[in-house]
C-alpha cells in the first residue's frame, strides 16, 4: 500500500542512492529533483519520476515539490570555496525547499550541526534547520546522522586507499570520539522516520553511539585487507600545513581538508547520548568491522583498484 508521495532532493548523491530504495521499501511513491540523469544500479527495478533541476531553479523546485506529501530534504555540501557558497546551498536551499512544502519535510542534516562554531560547513547546517524549522513547525522532522561510509562514497576512499597500501597509518586526535554508520543502516532509519509526526531533532548511530577513536577506524579499514600497519601520531603542525594547502587552492576548488574540517576531525565528543536518539527504528545491521569489509569489497566490485595515495590525499582522511 502506498503512503503516498515523496518527493527526495539530493537523490543521486552518496546517501541519497540509498534512500531512494529505503523508501520505496516503506511504501512511498518517489519524486527526485536531479541536475543529471538518473541511472543507478540500486534503482534498476523502481519507478522514480524525474523533474530536472536543481535548489536554484524556480520552476524546477516547485513542479517537485507540487502535491507532495512528504518532501526529504537532502542536498546540501559538504565541501565549498567559501562560507557564502555553505551557506547558499545548506541554508537558503532548505528554506526554499520548506517554503514550498504542502505537507510534512523531513530534513537530513549533519550530526556536525550541533557544533556549529567549528566550521562553515556546521555552521551552514544548523543554519538550515533553523530555517526550516521557523517554516513548518512541527511539520518538520530534523534528522542527524553521524559519519558515512559505504560502498561508492568518494570521500572515504582515501582512508581505505592508505589502509591498503602504507606500512605506517596517520594517528589523529587520540581523544576524539566519533559516532559512525554504514550509509544501507542510515538509509533504512531515515526511511522509517519518513511520516512520522515533527517532534525533536533525531541523532542516528550505529550499535557504537558512545563512538570510536581514530585507533579503532584505522585499523579497522587495514583489517579489510588483512593488514597490521603501524600507527603514527601526526603533528597537529603537520594537519595544519595541509589544511593551508586547502585554503590556498579554495579558488580554483572546493578542498576537502580546511580549517573548519580539521576542527571537526579534532573534536574530541562526536558520540551520540540517549537523549539525542530515538526507539522503534530499524536496527543497524553493520558494525565498524564488517561494513568497512562490506565498504571494500563494493569499491572492488565497481572496478576500484587499491593504490598507495600520495601524501596530501592520504592526510585528507
Amino acid at each position: 500500500m502506498s503512503r503516498g508521495l515523496a518527493t527526495v532532493t539530493g537523490a543521486t548523491g552518496f546517501l541519497g542512492r540509498f534512500l531512494v530504495p529505503a523508501l520505496v521499501a516503506e511504501g512511498w511513491r518517489i519524486r527526485v529533483l536531479a541536475r543529471r540523469d538518473v541511472i543507478h544500479p540500486l534503482w534498476r527495478d523502481l519507478e522514480v519520476e524525474v523533474v530536472p533541476g536543481d535548489l536554484g531553479d524556480d520552476r524546477a523546485l516547485e513542479r517537485a515539490c507540487a502535491n507532495a506529501d512528504l518532501i526529504v530534504h537532502g542536498a546540501g555540501l559538504i565541501k565549498a570555496r567559501s562560507r557564502a557558497e555553505f551557506f547558499s546551498v545548506n541554508e537558503q536551499g532548505a528554506r526554499r525547499v520548506a517554503e514550498r512544502a504542502e505537507g510534512a519535510m523531513l530534513l537530513v542534516s549533519s550530526l556536525a550541526a550541533r557544533e556549529p562554531g567549528l566550521s562553515d560547513y556546521a555552521a551552514s547546517k544548523r543554519a538550515g534547520e533553523i530555517a526550516a524549522q521557523a517554516l513548518l513547525g512541527d511539520r518538520l522532522t530534523i534528522v542527524r546522522p553521524p559519519a558515512l561510509y559505504g560502498p561508492g562514497d568518494a570521500e572515504t576512499l582515501p582512508l581505505f586507499q592508505l589502509a591498503a597500501a602504507s606500512p605506517i597509518l596517520p594517528l589523529l586526535a587520540p581523544r576524539t570520539r566519533m559516532a559512525m554508520m554504514h550509509v544501507e543502516d542510515a538509509a533504512r532509519q531515515i526511511a522509517a522516520l519518513a511520516g512520522r509526526e515533527g517532534g525533536p531533532t533525531v541523532t542516528l548511530s550505529d550499535r557504537r553511539p558512545e563512538g570510536y577513536g581514530w585507533t579503532e577506524v584505522f585499523q579497522a579499514a587495514a583489517d579489510a585487507f588483512g593488514r597490521r600497519p603501524r600507527l603514527q601520531r601526526v603533528p597537529d603542525a603537520v594537519l595544519a600545513a595541509v589544511a593551508l594547502l586547502g585554503a590556498v587552492g579554495a579558488r580554483r576548488s572546493a578542498p576537502m581538508l580546511t580549517f573548519g574540517k580539521l576542527r571537526e576531525l579534532t573534536h574530541p565528543d562526536w558520540s551520540v547520548s540517549p537523549d539525542e536518539q530515538i526507539t522503534g527504528l530499524p536496527p543497524a545491521r553493520f558494525n565498524l568491522t564488517d561494513g568497512f569489509l562490506h565498504t571494500v569489497q563494493g569499491y572492488a566490485s565497481s572496478g576500484v583498484r587499491f593504490r598507495k595515495p600520495p601524501l596530501q590525499q592520504a592526510i585528507r582522511c
